[in-house]
């Protein structure tokens, strides 16, 4: 065979075997939920005095500091709904790219094409949407580590699956290394979790996001790049762990509707839950020495958990009610839902906008879960309206004509 090395053609036996085009629904619904997930943890950061800058000063605290500190009402919801959102939906996200990798993988093996292959301009593409999504609306933008891990993870797809494993399982250690250095650190004195529960960010800082104005606030981020994208770098191991795994479970049919799906889910239903919970919980209860652990192992679990919770609701839902048809609309233009959510907090928290955070600042967590329930409602109104017009979201119409004018094209 000619042609570039790294632009192979999906050999037959790594090639998954021929399915209905039709989209899987659990998939759909699945991405709208962890669209939801995503916003219920970023909310917490708009809404906080300094906004997203608070990752650079209040990086090491539990969920539960603030309600076991002072266990008044708002602080024990707000406390719960932290715990309840704070790494789940972004581990379920990162697993649900790698499941979408191999269903592009597996188009890609259907149809003849190369591999990776014109692959490569799709992760630049969300690359650059990453970046512009980190310098003009939300410094904690997933979208440029996913553009990175995904095309070490397109090469593997070509590989074998012994490779595969090896690879997949390397990252898990290497990351849970990472996590337990990350958490001895965190232990020492004056280390990350010695910070105080204000964080103290500066007052400049606080007044940039309350009233600064948009161009003064890209700045800063761009000033602060590097720290502010600290958390795709340290997770590096963990995307390619999280996105291999969804390979894996695609392939091992879990997303479907049959009865291997429904078993393989019904599995992880019951260790994602009954073994993350727990351990989530009690990692919580560990306070912020315990941050890194509770974040980026307690909650992978649990995350698994959710993809059994979500199809056993879905398994036993009405196909054509409300509740799968929003959420599905959302999961179909997910892209278009996570930039719209973070757009639609800055515009309400900032001072580039409504300057809701300084103006509720210290008013308890209602107003906060009132934003995520108002921003949840538009989404999920907005993208089924759009989708009863259009096929694809704004987004992924404009990654689809970009992507459509490129000149690369099988050969």
């Amino acid at each position: 065979m000619t042609g570039h090395p790294d632009q192979t053609r999906p050999s037959a036996p790594e090639a998954p075997p021929p399915a209905p085009s039709r989209r899987l629904p659990l998939l759909d619904v699945l991405r709208g939920v962890a669209i939801l997930g995503t916003l219920a943890t970023n909310v917490w950061l708009f809404s906080a005095p300094g906004g997203e800058a608070n990752m650079l000063f209040t990086a090491a605290l539990s969920p539960l500091d603030a309600a076991l500190a002072d266990p008044s009402p708002a602080t024990v919801v707000q406390g719960v709904l932290l715990l309840a959102s704070n790494g789940k939906f972004l581990a379920l996200l990162t697993l649900l790219f790698g499941v979408g990798l191999a269903i592009q993988f597996r188009s890609a093996a259907e149809r003849g094409d190369r591999w990776p292959g014109p692959y490569k301009w799709r992760a630049l593409f969300l690359f650059t949407e990453g970046l512009v999504h980190f310098a003009l609306v939300f410094a904690a933008d997933v979208l440029m580590g996913y553009a990175v891990t995904s095309l070490a993870v397109a090469w593997l797809l070509t590989r074998s699956r012994r490779l595969r494993n090896t690879v997949m399982w390397a990252c898990a250690a290497l990351h849970l290394a990472l996590v337990g250095l990350l958490t001895a650190a965190t232990a020492l004195p004056g280390g990350p979790g010695a910070q105080a529960m204000d964080g103290g960010v500066p007052a400049g800082v606080v007044d940039l996001y309350a009233h600064g104005s948009y161009a003064e606030q890209v700045a800063f981020r761009l000033d602060n790049a590097l720290a502010l994208r600290a958390e795709p770098i340290i997770t590096f191991a963990f995307m390619g762990f999280m996105f291999l795994l969804g390979v894996r479970l695609f392939r091992a049919g879990a997303f479907a509707g049959d009865g291997t799906g429904r078993r393989l889910r019904a599995r992880l239903l019951a260790w994602g839950l009954g073994v993350g919970v727990p351990l989530n919980v009690a990692t919580a209860l560990g306070g912020a020495d315990l941050f890194f652990v509770d974040r980026y192992v307690a909650a992978p679990v649990v995350a698994l958990g959710l993809v059994g919770a979500v199809g056993w609701l879905v398994d036993r839902s009405d196909p054509a009610g409300w509740g799968i048809v929003s959420l599905s609309g959302l999961g179909r233009m997910a892209m278009t839902g996570y930039v719209a959510q973070n757009l639609l907090c800055m515009l309400a928290c900032y001072g580039v906008g409504l300057g809701l955070a300084h103006r509720l600042a210290g008013t308890g967590p209602w107003w906060v879960i009132g934003l995520w329930a108002a921003v949840s409602a538009l989404l999920l109104a907005g993208s089924a309206l759009w989708l009863r017009r259009f096929r694809l979201g704004p987004l992924e119409a404009l990654q689809k004509a970009v992507l459509g004018r490129l000149p690369e094209r099988v050969r």
